[in-house]
């Protein structure tokens, strides 16, 4: 096979070792190395030495991550690879087979590597996903909060859709500390609670023991705190992300998208989108849209693969988020009000004519990305794709205007602007299940 990189080197990362493969014209040595600061020196020192210029190695977890960083600022290609994606043949393998197997794939070129922002980014990627852990452990603990009150037959949540809002708060804490009258309870309820306050009372009458109450007392401290990292999290993003508030500014005027999923939306795919060269390329290495398993002109499950989850969950929170405006009672639009927006949530400036292309619906987001929503339509039965392949011209493509845009695209490929339509109007109009993802796309103009 031909040689594309005459000096390369293939690394098969582990918790404490690493083992280097360095190919040359002049043959193949492989060395291993220790994952102290001063090994890893060492290992740049000797790649250095012997003028390679390309080096590949696994994604293994995150034992990568100190050998791409150290190895960042030299002059050197560093790819990191799927692991998947560069499986030799079982059977007689070894570390050192590893490095030599993946040495030999990247000499010719026969590697992709996968999308590693630069260091700044990635230390945005680490201050964001830590905040999202303690927003879910914040989420754990009203659970388990919820938990010691059903084990005490307090009913609250079954009156008060958030149990620790300022109503629910100030009930609590009389609870922990003891309180017994549902009444002086109840009366604590403010705003809309007030109307519940016979209902709130039937509720808080209950059997409370005192270890219920100390697990009440610790579950409040644990929310405080983590509420307390949280915002001084929040204050950190904000100073690290002020470059990119025009990109969250405009991000956030998409229905659905708030400012911190519209942060954690940049900190996954960063503001430039030279890495991604279609919406198509992003939404693929996203996982939003659905996989091609294809096989003898059968088209079998092509369900989505993990991809990224931390942009994942927030694409799918934003798409599933209530829109501002009710949906119109009428559906499909005709022709005409397609045309001009309305009987719909869209903004007018939104909406097609008959010679716009996709790319006229993303006229709401400005340089360099833009948000679209793919809906795909699953059956809710077998999980697979349904009716195989449509066309702006089948029947069941033209019942929907958004089948229009694309004469290529499935039923299950439709893409359309978040808040265009809500879930329950599709699943009225297909009778399916309906999962939501999104996709991105860059604009060159405005």
């Amino acid at each position: 096979m031909e040689v594309i990189n005459a000096r390369c080197c293939g690394l098969d990362v582990h918790k404490k070792t690493v083992v280097a493969c360095v190919m040359t014209p002049a043959g193949r040595e492989t060395r291993t190395f220790r994952t102290m600061t001063k090994d890893l020196l060492a290992l740049a020192d000797w790649l250095v030495e012997c003028r390679v210029t390309h080096v590949a190695m696994e994604s293994s977890g995150v034992f990568w991550k100190p050998i791409y960083n150290l190895l960042e600022g030299l002059d050197l290609t560093l790819l990191v690879v799927n692991a998947r994606h560069i499986k030799a043949v079982p059977g007689r393998k070894t570390d050192v087979k590893d490095t030599q197997w993946i040495a030999d794939l990247l000499r010719h070129g026969l590697l992709r590597s996968s999308y590693i922002p630069d260091r700044s980014q990635r230390e945005l990627r680490e201050v964001v996903r830590y905040r999202r852990n303690l927003v879910r452990e914040r989420s754990r603990v009203v659970t388990r909060l919820q938990q010691v009150l059903e084990g005490a037959n307090i009913k609250l949540s079954s009156v008060a859709t958030d149990v620790v809002d300022v109503s629910g708060r100030a009930m609590l804490e009389a609870l922990a500390r003891g309180s017994e009258d549902p009444q002086a309870m109840a009366a604590l309820a403010k705003g809309r609670m007030r109307p519940k306050r016979p209902e709130l009372e039937e509720a808080l009458r209950g059997m409370m023991g005192s270890h219920q109450r100390m697990l009440i007392q610790s579950q409040l401290r644990h929310m405080d705190f983590l509420h307390q990292e949280i915002v001084q999290l929040d204050e950190v993003v904000v100073e690290r992300m002020d470059p990119f508030e025009e990109a969250i500014q405009v991000a956030d005027a998409i229905p659905g998208v708030g400012p911190r999923t519209a942060q954690e939306i940049l900190a996954e795919t960063g503001p430039d989108m030279i890495s991604f060269p279609t919406a198509r390329h992003l939404s693929s290495w996203a996982h939003v849209c659905p996989g091609n398993n294809e096989s003898a002109g059968k088209l079998k499950s092509g369900a989505t693969g993990r991809g990224n989850p931390w942009l994942r969950s927030a694409l799918v929170e934003a798409a599933h988020k209530p829109r501002p405006r009710p949906m119109a009672p009428t559906w499909p639009p005709s022709t005409t009000s397609w045309q001009r927006g309305e009987d719909t949530n869209v903004p007018f400036s939104l909406w097609p004519t008959p010679s716009s292309s996709p790319s006229t619906l993303c006229s709401v987001m400005a340089p360099p990305i833009a948000i679209w929503a793919t809906i795909t339509s699953t059956n809710a039965t077998s999980k697979r794709p349904f009716g195989g392949r449509y066309t702006a011209s089948s029947a069941s493509a033209t019942r929907s205007p958004f089948t229009q845009l694309d004469p290529y695209c499935r039923t299950n490929d439709i893409l359309m602007p978040i808040g265009a339509v809500g879930t329950h109007a599709l699943s009225a109009l297909w009778s399916r299940r309906t999962r939501i993802g999104v996709a991105f796309e860059a604009l060159d103009g405005g």
